[in-house]
């Protein structure tokens, strides 16, 4: 039986200029239950979010507290109503006391009691067991810690509704431990908690009920018993398994199994939370890393392209020991890397579209061995004319080119630096459909003509139409590896969400 309705979310509505990022969702939470928010990259968790917490007005629809409609303009609005939020990064003083963050912004008077303070936070810190004391520094406890008092301090502002949003990503499997032992206790305390995470495995071990979105829309409200994790992945996604068909690649099939293997790593781990993994990949074969957003499919190849500081573990290039502590050695072992993030880390906006196309090679060469004016525009002409760039001319700012124009430019770059091995990291996001079918179509040529490709896409049968192998990510750590004729949709949200048999929950 389901306690009160705490909040109510009714049909929300939030747009941005042309973009509908909320069409008519509905939220709803109880006391003492533990709610998980789930959805793509892109889904509106976010924005549902930032609208519950005045951080974003919406446009229409009713956020209904207890029983009342209330009218929520910021975050302060939001606490003063019982709303509180605890982000994935640590937005309390690292410099101040424990004490001093759980009671920052709520003096009274001008002096503050500090004796006072502190007793009532060592009641707090012991009532819901967390290890720290209360004059302690903060900034000296593990991120675990700092996260429970982020939380502690939320609940003695009373809060009915508390936001949890990403809470674990940065956390080891103890601390996490330590963290879903206070979400049960404030559970039991009549909290009703919002759980955004890309973890499947933590929401069947500590949620209730799910609520899946996507593309801005509302999918469904479950209870954790009645959504099996392989029909939650289906959800997610918006393919129904009874409907899937397999899909066939559209090319060739690129016969590899003699050919030398390019790179292999064994036990390779960076500081982005990856668990160690083992990796390779042959001459002319199109690999490619799959799983949900938060999977650690981004943070392998950044950890293969030294692109994340790397811990551990052991690299061959051509079965010859290499090492890619950044991405200059990676570059010099002839491997290219076009990141997941285009604005960010790929173009430089504000270069000319020449410029970007001959911007690794000259890395390469170095400072001292100048690409000259003359060999940039015929590489640069050279380049537009075989990746079909519409662009006004070769000085025209990247900026101020399509999505999939710019995202063209930085292939053109690195295939300019002639690599053995190209990895591609949602190559296709964000462009119209034409070019996203010639970019599928030019990894699979320079596949033929034995280049080694990685490609990563967050569309299944993209990945389908390229790949003839497939690692599975889940939970950040390789789950299971696809080939041949497992090479389906099933076979992949099946892997995805755990083979079938967890928890007795399939």
């Amino acid at each position: 039986m389901r306690n009160k309705i705490v909040l109510e979310m009714k049909n929300i509505y939030k747009t941005f200029g042309t973009v509908k990022a909320l069409q008519g969702v509905e939220f709803r939470l109880a006391e003492g239950e533990i709610h998980a928010l789930m959805g793509e990259n892109g889904a509106g968790k976010s924005t549902l979010i930032k609208v519950l917490t005045g951080v974003y007005s919406k446009d229409e629809g009713d956020v209904i507290l207890n029983g009342k409609a209330v009218s929520i303009h910021s975050p302060q609005d939001a606490q003063k109503v019982g709303i509180s939020t605890v982000y994935q990064e640590i937005t309390l003083c690292p410099n101040l006391s424990v004490a001093e963050n759980m009671y920052i912004g709520r003096e009274k008077g001008v002096w503050q009691k500090w004796g006072s303070m502190n007793a009532g936070a060592t009641k707090i810190l012991e009532s819901l067991q967390i290890p720290a004391s209360a004059s302690q520094q903060l900034g000296t406890c593990s991120i675990a810690v700092q996260q429970m008092v982020a939380i502690a301090r939320a609940v003695d502002m009373e809060c009915k509704v508390l936001i949890l949003d990403e809470p674990t990503s940065s956390l080891d499997e103890q601390e996490v431990a330590k963290l879903f032992k206070l979400m049960r206790e404030l559970k039991e305390r009549g909290v009703g908690i919002i759980f955004v995470t890309h973890f499947l495995e933590q929401v069947y071990e500590v949620c209730d009920m799910i609520t899946v979105l996507r593309d801005g829309k509302y999918v469904g409200e479950y209870e954790i018993a009645d959504l099996p994790r392989i029909k939650l992945v289906s959800t997610m996604l918006g393919k129904d398994l009874d409907d899937l068909s397999d899909i066939k690649s559209d090319a060739k099939e690129y016969i590899c199994g003699e050919a030398p293997k390019v790179l292999e790593a064994f036990d390779l781990v960076s500081d982005a939370g990856i668990k160690p993994f083992d990796f390779y990949i042959k001459k002319g074969e199109v690999n490619g890393f799959t799983g949900l957003l938060g999977s650690g499919r981004s943070e392998c190849v950044r950890s293969i392209f030294g692109a994340d500081r790397v811990l551990g573990g052991k690299v061959l290039r051509d079965g010859k020991p290499v090492k890619i502590k950044a991405p200059i050695d990676a570059m010099k072992a002839g491997i290219a890397y076009l990141p997941e993030d285009r604005k960010n880390d790929g173009i430089v906006g504000d270069l000319s579209v020449r410029d970007n196309i001959v911007l690794a090679l000259q890395v390469l060469r170095g400072y001292f061995r100048p690409i000259s004016k003359e060999e940039a525009y015929k590489f640069a002409d050279e380049y537009i004319k075989l990746l079909e760039i519409k662009t006004a001319s070769a000085d025209t700012p990247i900026k101020s080119l399509s999505g999939g124009n710019q995202q063209k430019v930085i292939l053109a770059r690195w295939l300019l630096t002639h690599p053995e091995y190209l990895i591609l990291d949602e190559p296709t996001r964000g462009i119209d459909v034409g070019t996203k079918i010639e970019i599928q179509k030019l990894v699979l040529k320079l596949a033929g003509e034995g280049m080694a490709v990685t490609f990563i896409s967050s569309e299944t049968d993209e990945m389908l139409r390229t790949c003839s192998r497939l690692v599975v990510m889940r939970d950040r750590k390789v789950v299971g590896e696809l080939t041949g004729g497992d090479l389906t949709q099933s076979k992949i949200m099946e892997t995805i969400a755990g083979g079938g048999v967890e928890d007795g929950r399939e």
